[in-house]
């Protein structure tokens, strides 16, 4: 009886065993094709590159298992739609901005770039080690959505202008493209922002209907031509100091991926995110070179007043949106609470550290 016990314990974790085997193989075997929209020209240098990157990453590390085929802006949906096309599954995943969605829920503008907030790697640090990505992931949810950091620009420049800023009062009535919270500082300011993709800035500053744009730096704005539709180049950055872009991805398409899949699209995101930041850090101050040496651009600095009254501006603004609901306001304060820190270290660290090496 014992004897036969024992055998038929062998027999059934043998089987156990096999099963467990045979969907291992199954999945192993199972080539899986998911289709990234951005919010990116195609091959846009620097963001849509990245995007690229991202995708081939996932696709060798998978060994092929997981293939990911990247779509610009329009392709298959506007610039401004992918949003909606990753949360509906039209797409299983997107590469974007998130300030683009302040529609969807304004908290979503902490996730990119606030004015006067957090740099690029003061972003990774609460994304990665403070309550930044937990959050983010607990806002998306509610639209059947997971984000990922995957780049930045880091410090991005003013903008471009057909006239000098001389005063806060030049700001009054100017039609500017620039999203997110900087627009609504600009908003209080007197001037009219405009949301506009990247594909659509040159012709907007060509025609006239707009008289000023901030895109991204000197790195992106060359490849764009804006050098050619305006005079003068601002910095710094006062509206993103800082700006993570985004991988979200449909979450029922990512609950159907092998556990080993989820993670490497994961580290994947998070190599692109590293890659991104040194991609345009690496080729900025060429670029800002090209610009100034060859094509005559006049490079400005906003004046210390018009700086002091965008930053109060920007608290009230950074504020109401804290206030939006309850979600916003946790958000809000660990965003708060953890700049306040960062400032502090960051003042004496790498400000300290830049002006030692200036001197």
């Amino acid at each position: 009886m014992k004897r036969r016990d024992f055998i038929k314990g062998i027999g059934a974790g043998s089987i156990a065993s096999a099963t467990a085997l045979t969907t291992q193989n199954a999945h192993a075997g199972k080539k899986i094709k998911w289709k990234m929209v951005t919010s990116w020209p195609k091959n846009f240098p620097g963001l849509g590159t990245g995007a690229n990157y991202l995708a081939k990453t996932i696709n060798e590390m998978s060994g092929g298992r997981l293939k990911v085929k990247v779509y610009g802006a329009n392709e298959i949906v506007p610039a401004l739609e992918v949003f909606d096309a990753v949360s509906r599954g039209t797409a299983e995943m997107g590469h974007t901005g998130p300030y683009y969605w302040k529609g969807k829920h304004p908290a979503t503008q902490f996730f990119t770039s606030v004015p006067f907030g957090l740099t690029a790697q003061e972003m990774n640090a609460w994304l990665y080690h403070g309550d930044g990505l937990k959050l983010w992931e607990e806002l998306y949810a509610q639209f059947n959505l997971i984000p990922n950091p995957a780049g930045n620009t880091g410090v991005q420049m003013g903008g471009w202008f057909n006239k000098e800023i001389n005063s806060i009062k030049d700001l009054q009535g100017l039609k500017m493209r620039i999203p997110g919270m900087g627009g609504e500082v600009l908003k209080l300011a007197g001037g009219t922002p405009v949301t506009l993709p990247g594909g659509e800035v040159f012709t907007a500053m060509q025609s006239g209907a707009i008289d000023a744009t901030e895109w991204v730096g000197p790195y992106n704005d060359m490849a764009f031509g804006l050098y050619k539709v305006a005079k003068f180049y601002y910095h710094p950055g006062w509206h993103e100091p800082g700006s993570t872009m985004e991988a979200m991805i449909n979450k029922d398409a990512f609950d159907k991926l092998p556990k080993d899949l989820q993670a490497i699209v994961r580290g994947a995101c998070k190599m692109a995110n590293l890659d991104m930041l040194a991609d345009y850090s690496a080729k900025s101050n060429a670029s800002l070179q090209t610009l100034i040496n060859k094509h005559n651009v006049e490079l400005k600095t906003f004046p210390d007043e018009v700086i002091k009254e965008l930053h109060k501006l920007s608290e009230q603004v950074v504020s109401k949106v804290g206030q939006h609901d309850a979600m916003a306001k946790k958000i809000y304060d660990s965003f708060s609470n953890f700049r306040r820190g960062a400032m502090q270290w960051s003042n004496i660290s790498e400000m300290g550290y830049m002006k030692a090496r200036n001197l």
